[in-house]
Parts: structure tokens; C-alpha cells; sequence
């Protein structure tokens, strides 16, 4: 089976678990092409679709829906000649049921192409905004999913469908919650760099969407296309970006998703207590998947 999986990622997240995708997916026999968004050298545009069995996407979730660009990229596609199955992978810092309306502007928008999704699945992830999570959740998430995805994989190859049950009146709330995409763009023009800038370039040259510019004075100025996807100011060596009306959510620098020493373990997370229940029923249910996994 060939596979193409477009996806986004903000800082790094959804990178990984796509990329694991495609090892299992690979290791049962599949033929995987990554497309990684946005598509800057246009190489996208000349993918022969027909060339394919199945399309899948991968995303972070923001705000409870698929990123802008990745809906924007979905409506650019044409219309299949015939019926593709498709999946969809996402990535969220939390596993509340709301995180499960975030595909359905997709599904919409694929349906037209005449790409069906079948499967759909998430994983947890840490936070690039909001708070930062413990080394020891960090490791626990993506210890997790690198178990878990070679399962789903194997579900995917063998044409068993697995679609999330969706929230009552979820669609109107996540309707109403892409006031993010707008906001995102707002807020982005008030991003600001400290003084503690070093003028490195890393900001401008890793924007998904070629939002910011250093003049020559040294100066940065923030358009009018963010996306909030954290990567400038998670990845700043120095921490010198404000993100705007979000400043206090502000998590920089990445995770090691290593295995924390012993002496770590002993500090308490200040925020072991947030959605708790959620991260015990995702943890849970994901040991349930492996076990179950074994005896079959």
C-alpha cells in the first residue's frame, strides 16, 4: 500500500509522531511520502494523487480545530478521480474530549476532494503553550505513544475503521472557537523581542509562514499571518520573545522526552492536579490498547 501523509508542525510535536507513523507504517510492508507543510519549495503541487492508496494528515490541535494553513492547504488540493481513504493524526497538550470536534472542518473539506476519512487518532503531547510540563509527563506521553502508534498503524493497514465519537453541539463550539485563527493573527502582529535578542535569525528563518523580518537595524516587526504555533518563542535560545496577550502562557525551550533522573522524580508537578481525570482516562485507555494488543 502507498501512503501520503501531509502534515504540520508547530515545534516538533506532531513531527515526531508522524514520522513514527511512518516507521510502522513502513515496517508493516506500506510505502510512505511525507509532505511536510508549509510546502515551500512547491513540491506538493506536482504529487500524482492517483499514484496512492490512502491520505492521511497530521496536526496539533489549536483552540480545537485544525490549524489554519493545514485547512487552507486541504481546500487547495483537486478533487480526486476517484475515492481515496484517509486518516487523520493528530497532536494536543490534553485529552478532553473537546480535542475530538477538531477534525470535523477537515473531514468537510476532504469529503469534497473525495477523500473519506476513516481512522482518526490522537496523542498527547507536552505543551508548547499554557504551562510546561514535567520531564517526567513528557517522557510518559511520548513513551506512550511510541507504543500505541504501531497499533493503530496495523489497525489503518487493515481497513478497520476507528472515528472518535463526537461532543453534542460540538461542531457549534468549535465553529466558534476558529475565532482563534483570526485572533491568532491579531495577537501575532503584538508579538514583541526583548533586549535580550542576540539577533541569531533563528525567529525569521524557522516562521512557518515567513511572518517576521529583522531590518537591518535590528529591528523585528510581526505581520499579519501568525499562526501561534509557539515556534519562535519556544525555540529562542534566549527567550526573548513576548507573545503578545499570551506572555504569561509562554513556554520556551524544547523537551528532552528522556527519561528523568531519580532526583527529578522527587519535585512535585504544580501541575499534576490540572485535567487530571483526562490524563488518567488517556493513560489508561492506552495501556488497555497495548495489552489488549498482546493477547491478540
Amino acid at each position: 500500500m502507498k501512503i501520503l501523509l501531509f502534515y504540520f508542525s508547530g515545534t516538533g510535536n506532531t513531527q515526531k509522531i508522524v514520522q513514527t507513523y511512518k516507521e510502522a507504517l513502513e515496517q508493516e510492508g506500506a510505502l510512505v511520502t511525507l509532505g511536510a507543510l508549509p510546502d515551500e519549495n512547491g513540491e506538493l503541487s506536482h504529487v500524482q494523487f492517483d499514484d496512492f492508496d490512502m491520505i492521511g494528515f497530521g496536526y496539533p490541535i489549536h483552540a480545537f480545530n485544525a490549524p489554519a494553513n493545514v485547512l487552507a492547504f486541504a481546500k487547495s488540493l483537486p478533487r480526486m478521480d476517484t475515492v481515496k481513504k484517509g486518516f487523520i493524526v493528530k497532536s494536543s497538550g490534553e485529552p478532553v474530549r473537546m480535542s475530538d470536534v477538531s477534525s470535523l472542518k477537515l473531514c468537510k473539506i476532504l469529503k469534497k476532494k473525495n477523500v473519506v476519512v476513516t481512522n482518526e487518532y490522537q496523542y498527547v503531547m507536552p505543551y508548547n503553550i499554557i504551562f510546561r510540563h514535567s520531564d517526567e509527563m513528557a517522557h510518559k506521553m511520548w513513551s506512550v505513544a511510541q507504543r500505541v502508534i504501531p497499533i493503530d498503524c496495523r489497525e489503518i493497514l487493515s481497513g478497520k475503521p476507528h472515528m472518535v465519537r463526537r461532543l453534542f453541539m460540538g461542531g457549534v463550539l468549535a465553529w466558534f472557537l476558529r475565532i482563534e485563527h483570526w485572533g491568532a493573527r491579531f495577537n501575532g502582529r503584538r508579538y514583541k523581542v526583548t533586549k535580550d535578542c542576540v539577533h541569531c535569525g533563528l525567529c525569521v528563518n524557522n516562521c512557518p509562514t515567513q511572518n517576521i523580518t529583522m531590518k537591518e537595524n535590528g529591528k523585528f516587526t510581526f505581520g499579519k499571518n501568525c499562526l501561534m504555533c509557539m515556534r519562535c518563542s519556544f525555540y529562542c535560545p534566549q527567550n526573548a520573545i513576548k507573545i503578545g496577550f499570551f506572555n504569561g502562557w509562554k513556554v520556551n525551550g524544547p523537551y528532552s522526552f528522556r527519561e528523568p533522573p531519580p532526583s527529578a522524580l522527587a519535585r512535585q508537578d504544580k501541575h499534576a492536579s490540572y485535567c487530571a481525570k483526562a490524563y488518567t482516562r488517556y493513560f489508561r485507555d492506552a495501556e488497555k490498547r497495548i495489552e489488549q494488543n498482546k493477547s491478540e
